[in-house]
């Protein structure tokens, strides 16, 4: 499965941070009900990697590993069971790495020359991150316009209040949402409540 049929699934894709005392399984199957299959577990806790190995075992999960910076991590990501690659910067070894792999991989840019250089090798479908600290939607725009063929999954300071506004441009095929899963939340119900309100949001038919 390619990265853009990945961004293409569901309008949002939880973006995961792993922490002690949440049930992963049973939270991955809440996401997965509610109608976003497509999970993002950061690398940024102890138990990530342990986390998307069970998380790849649920039926009809994608499972991918974001807060990847280096080849060290993609390698740890793949040996895990990810079957997506998000890293919140582009750099040419990881971007390299990833390519090299053949796992659907999206980097993070902020500017023009990252995207100059995602397309240097052969990259058209990127994480703006962070978004709102990068100038928000009129910055996305602004990048979109010279670069018709790249698409982007703005990420960091997205919302259930901002995310219907970011999916209108039809340069984004999903936005990455942290707001799904808050920080301590262990409460299933309230997730899948927001995870069901966000499944719902209008997902661009972009080309």
């Amino acid at each position: 499965m390619s990265i853009d049929k990945i961004m293409r699934i569901a309008p949002v894709i939880p973006v995961l941070v792993i922490e002690d005392g949440i049930d992963a399984v049973r939270l991955a199957e809440t996401l997965v009900a509610a109608g976003l299959p497509v999970i993002e577990v950061t690398l940024r806790t102890a138990g990530a990697l342990a986390a998307i190995k069970a998380l790849a075992g649920v039926e009809g999960a994608v499972v991918g590993a974001g807060t990847v910076l280096n080849k060290a991590m993609l390698g740890d990501a793949i040996d895990a069971g990810a079957r997506f690659i998000v890293s919140p910067g582009l750099t040419e070894p990881l971007g390299r790495a990833a390519i090299d792999s053949g796992i659907p991989y999206l980097p993070g840019i902020a500017n023009a020359g990252d995207i100059m250089r995602g397309l240097d090798l052969g990259l058209t479908r990127f994480k703006f991150f962070p978004a709102e600290a990068s100038g928000g939607l009129p910055a996305l725009k602004s990048l979109a316009g010279p670069f018709g063929d790249a698409r982007f999954c703005p990420t960091g300071g997205i919302s259930e209040a901002n995310a219907a506004t970011w999916l209108s441009h039809p340069s984004v095929l999903c936005v990455g949402g942290s707001w799904i899963v808050r920080a301590g939340d262990k409460d299933l119900t309230a997730i899948g409540e927001r995870a069901r309100a966000a499944a719902q949001l209008a997902q661009p038919a972009s080309v």
